[in-house]
């Protein structure tokens, strides 16, 4: 050994001998996810593997996806937004640009998320209460009224209905004047992630599947800077898993559109750089910091080395994050400031490309104008004054850090192969599919949801004002936006009048092609658009494919 060697490893045993005579706490230091992490980290415990590390904008792409990430530009501030009528949301999304936000971001409501009209008897109740309620191409107009389509990027949170809001998207922008090649966004489309997660589809998973495919067959053909998929980490991780089921089911969904893509013969190289990730920013701050720059790692990894992409753009991957409304809490609401700025922080050091930071209301209600305006001024305190985006992946390097990025990594590449292990032949697609029709993913979610909850009424785990540090009065007293029931009934008088002065008959007919499109093998989005250009409803267009592709039940998992 060296003498500089020697010095260290004398003032380690120094080191050691001092930590020992200085008892711990009597508990378990764990992260969020329950993975112990040591006391110290070091080299001599985990030596990184530089090459492995490498070098931001280089494959693998762990130190980030650009060589100058925010040094170039900063990531989108591109806050959720959606409520009550389009008239509302329209409103609130022109204050938004003006106080600096940089893109839109559609929160639509229970109706519109299920495919349903405002005046569905299953939709009364749920109008304009979690987002914004769209029925028409109309309502698409007026959502986004002076606001230029072809200018600006906008990013919507749907999936099951996915391309139905597409399609009206598209063709409100064309009568803006825009040509589709102009639109840049992103469409959420992840199917997977609905039957594993969050529970809101329309039809068994193979015809949702074929749209999809249909969807990026059209984008890839015609709108070189839209993004058709942006798979979605985020509604698992609320659901309860951990960080590394958060990954590996994510990412694992990703790999199953990589080979729908390669299924229709459209190269990865050409619709690999279109595919766009949703991540969940959680509380336990390093650990999500190591989540993002390990699903850097294997995306490009298997993008390469699976896949077959040869592009380096194809192996890049690029997310949208939003920090966890499962952190939110009633109690002593105020707090919930304190957890998005961590949480937003967290997606900051990890290298997101946009972010959508959540309001302090939101655990109550959708979010006030002064709620949406301080979680909006949370994003630019962080980009102009913290000075963290002066130098590219900070806490690269970082023992701790590297140790934690290769231990989700390893978790979730373990994920990964017992997903392969479900696959009747071999692909990602057929694991998938299995493991969401067995209710394997649902139950493992269930059970670390469990694990989190038992640790949290044992004391283990701590959450401010919940468990700990209690006061009196912890009972939230905020002001909370309230969506009256005219909002509904106007909602419901417009569509009556939309349907008396169509030309029904031009309605009916584009229906009827689309259903009997539906089963063929044609590609489904221009029938989607002319049914919209007919003055369709979402409703309308839905039930015209449940005639061909049916409805899906959930089996029963024990």
């Amino acid at each position: 050994m060296s003498e500089p060697n020697e010095a260290l490893w004398r003032m380690r045993q120094r080191w050691q001998e001092r930590y020992r005579a200085h008892p711990e706490r009597a508990e378990r230091f764990t992260t969020l996810s329950d993975v112990d992490v040591p006391a110290l980290a070091e080299p001599s415990d985990h030596e990184p593997d530089l090459e492995r590390i490498g070098y931001p904008g280089v494959y693998p792409f762990t130190r980030g996806v650009y060589p100058s990430m925010y040094r170039g530009r900063s990531w989108t501030i591109r806050q959720f937004a959606g409520f009550g009528s389009v008239a509302d949301t329209n409103h609130r999304y022109h204050d938004l640009l003006a106080a600096g936000q940089q893109g839109l971001s559609v929160a639509f409501d229970m109706p519109t998320l299920m495919g349903r009209d405002s005046d569905d008897p299953l939709s009364e109740g749920e109008v304009g209460h979690c987002g914004v309620a769209v029925d028409t191409l109309a309502d698409m107009e007026r959502l986004f009224d002076s606001i230029p389509l072809g200018d600006i990027t906008t990013s919507m949170t749907i999936n099951a209905p996915a391309v139905v809001i597409f399609a009206m998207y598209c063709v409100a922008a064309e009568r803006q004047g825009y040509d589709l090649s102009q639109l840049g966004g992103t469409l959420q489309t992840d199917i997977h992630k609905e039957y594993i997660a969050q529970k809101e589809w329309l039809f068994p998973p193979q015809p949702h599947l074929r749209l999809i495919g249909d969807l990026m067959e059209f984008t890839t053909a015609h709108m070189p800077r839209y993004h058709p998929l942006s798979i979605s980490g985020y509604h698992i991780r609320e659901a309860g898993s951990t960080a590394a089921q958060e990954l590996a089911f994510t990412l694992g969904a990703g790999f199953s559109y990589v080979e729908l893509g390669q299924s229709r013969d459209l190269s990865v190289n050409d619709f690999g750089p279109r595919l766009s990730f949703f991540f969940d920013a959680h509380i336990d701050f390093f650990e999500e910091i190591a989540k993002f720059r390990a699903a850097r790692r294997i995306w490009a990894e298997w993008l390469a080395h699976r896949y077959g992409a040869t592009d380096e753009a194809a192996m890049r991957l690029r997310f949208h994050t939003q920090t966890a409304g499962v952190s939110l809490t009633a109690q002593q609401p105020d707090n919930n400031v304190v957890r998005t700025a961590v949480e937003a922080l967290a997606a900051v050091m990890g290298g997101t490309q946009s972010l959508h930071t959540n309001a302090l209301d939101e655990v109550l209600a959708l979010p006030t104008d002064k709620a949406a305006r301080i979680a909006l001024r949370t994003q630019q305190v962080i980009a102009e004054e913290t000075g963290v985006t002066n130098t590219i992946d900070p806490l690269g390097g970082s023992w701790f850090v590297e140790w934690l990025t290769d231990r989700v990594e390893a978790d979730a590449l373990g994920y990964l192969q017992r997903i392969l292990e479900r696959s009747d032949d071999g692909t990602m697609t057929s694991g998938m599919l299995n493991g969401i029709e067995s209710g394997w993913f649902a139950g493992e979610i269930a059970d670390a949801a469990y694990r989190y909850q038992q640790q949290l009424e044992a004391g283990a785990k701590r959450v401010v004002g919940v468990n700990c540090h209690h006061e009196g009065g912890d009972a939230a007293q905020v002001e909370t936006l309230r969506i009256p029931g005219e909002v509904e009934q106007a909602q419901r008088t417009r569509l009556a009048q939309l349907r008396s002065a169509r030309d029904q008959a031009a309605t009916d007919a584009a229906l009827a092609e689309l259903t009997a499109a539906c089963a063929g093998n044609a590609n489904l989005v221009p029938l989607i658009m002319d049914a919209v250009r007919a003055d369709a409803t979402l409703g309308e267009i839905r039930t015209a494919m449940v005639q061909v592709f049916d409805t899906y039940r959930e089996p029963p998992t024990i």
